[in-house]
Parts: structure tokens; sequence; C-alpha cells
């Protein structure tokens, strides 16, 4: 498997975190859309620090509150993937995760989420790109790996497919059997990421709090990553395995220190897995 890491898993200047993954040895990096943002770096130099450094751009993210919501928000917020997809091939990336939504005016109806995800698809398509999506934790509708698994299949687009993510899938307590049989060229992207303390599955406002500031390296924590990662390997998936891990601890620590603990727990995850 591809070994990536989340630029908002470490401290410091955008540019710092780059070069520790790379000196970790990562093959890729997710860009945090707000490190972006608040980096005094463009999009256009970040994606030739990443090819200089040998990194692949493996994804841009999030792209919020999107799915599901009434026809205005909708075009506007299909005008912002467009502006997105534009950041991505600036990047050099191809890939933007879509997250589901906490909106209060987003539409219940799997078919009306169905219909907005399948526009994110088409018009990802135009631009040469992809669309991951991905179920939170404290998603208003969608807030289980199955439901999104289930959208993904009823658009049934290329374009299309799942992120899974350790930690909105072990919080909740979720069982790991329907992970087993997603198809493997159907899963975009995994996340990995344990937890310094268990959530209740049912608290979203403990689930969410804990997602952003006690998250913990696989293996530092109280989740079974271990059996995440044994129903991953029965999908026979082979790709990008990132770590995405929000934590007030790490937020704190040198850059090049916390992106070599990364790496240590990440092979040592992947070389206990089953």
């Amino acid at each position: 498997m591809k070994r990536s890491m989340a630029t908002l898993c470490l401290s410091g200047e955008l540019d710092a975190r780059l070069e520790a993954i790379a000196r970790a040895e990562f093959g890729g990096v997710e860009i945090f859309v707000d490190d972006l943002d608040g980096s005094a770096l463009t999009a256009r130099e970040v994606g030739e620090r990443c090819r200089d450094l040998g990194l692949a751009v493996v994804a841009l993210q999030p792209f919020r509150d999107a799915d599901g919501l009434p026809a205005p928000a909708h075009r506007q917020k299909l005008e912002a993937a467009r502006r997105q997809f534009e950041t991505l091939a600036t990047l050099g990336g191809d890939f933007l995760l879509l997250c589901s939504n906490t909106r209060e005016d987003a539409s219940e109806a799997p078919d009306d989420i169905a219909a907005t995800l399948h526009d994110f698809a088409t018009l990802a398509a135009e631009h040469g790109m992809r669309i991951g999506y991905e179920a939170l934790a404290w998603g208003r509708h969608v807030c289980d790996y199955r439901e999104a698994w289930q959208l993904v299949r009823q658009v049934d687009h290329p374009a299309l497919s799942i992120v899974l993510d350790s930690y909105h899938i072990l919080a909740r307590d979720l069982e790991l059997k329907t992970l087993a049989t997603i198809p493997a060229e159907s899963i975009g992207l995994v996340q990995l990421a344990d937890a310094t303390v268990r959530p209740v599955p049912d608290d979203q406002k403990a689930l969410q709090s804990i997602s952003r500031h006690r998250r913990a390296f696989p293996g530092d924590g109280e989740l079974n990553v271990e059996a995440f990662l044994a129903a991953l390997d029965r999908t026979g998936y082979r790709g990008t395995v990132s770590l995405e891990v929000f934590s007030d601890i790490l937020s704190v620590m040198p850059t090049g220190i916390s992106a070599l603990q990364g790496k240590d727990a990440l092979e040592t995850a992947l070389a206990n897995r089953g």
C-alpha cells in the first residue's frame, strides 16, 4: 500500500510540513484546505514543492457541506467545487474529498443526496478529476460508512468513490463485515487514525470534539485499528493509506519528530493487520 500523511497532522508552516513528510519517506500528502489557505505559498508553489520533494498530492480536503442541498445552494457549491478542481490541477492532484453534510437545510432523502453527488462526479469528470465521499461520524443524515457506500453504488459514476476513515467508523463502533465486501476499485482513499479516548458512539458532539482534538497515530489510542485494517485487507485494496490525525498534542510537537512518529506508527499498523 502507498503511504501518505495529511498536512493537518503536523505543526509549523506548510513548507516545513511538506519537507518533514518527505523526509519521513511518505510518498504522498493530503493537502488540508485550511493549511493551504493559511500558507504564504501559492497553490502553484505548493505543487512545485511537492514535486521537488517527490510527494504525490493524493487529495485536497475537505469539501464541506455539499451533498443534498436545495437547488440555489447546490449551484453555489458546484461553482465552489469548480474552483477547487482548478486548485487541484494547479497542485498537481486529481482527487477532492467531499464529506457528508452537517447543515440543517440538507435533504435526508437518499435520492436527493445521490442526485447532488452525481452532479459533483459529473463536474469532476469534466475536469479530469475524481470525487471521494466520506461519511462524517456527526453527519446530519449520512454518518455511517454503509450509508455512504449505498449512495456511491446508487450514483454509479466512475468519478465517484468512497473514502474510508478509521476514526469515523471505529468511533461509532460500526460493524466491519460490510467494509470487507466493498470492491477495492470503489475505494478512493483510506484515512487512518486512532483516538486517545473511546467516544460514546451516539454522542455526536463528543465524536466531533474528540475527532478535532484527540485523535492519535494508529496504535497510540483506544480504537481497534487492527480490525479495521484486517477488514480493509479483505477488500483487496492496495491504494493509498493516509494518516489523518487532528491532535492538540501534535500541533505543538516539533514537525520532524511528529512525521517520523507517524511513519513508525503506520508501518507497525500495516505490518500487524490481520
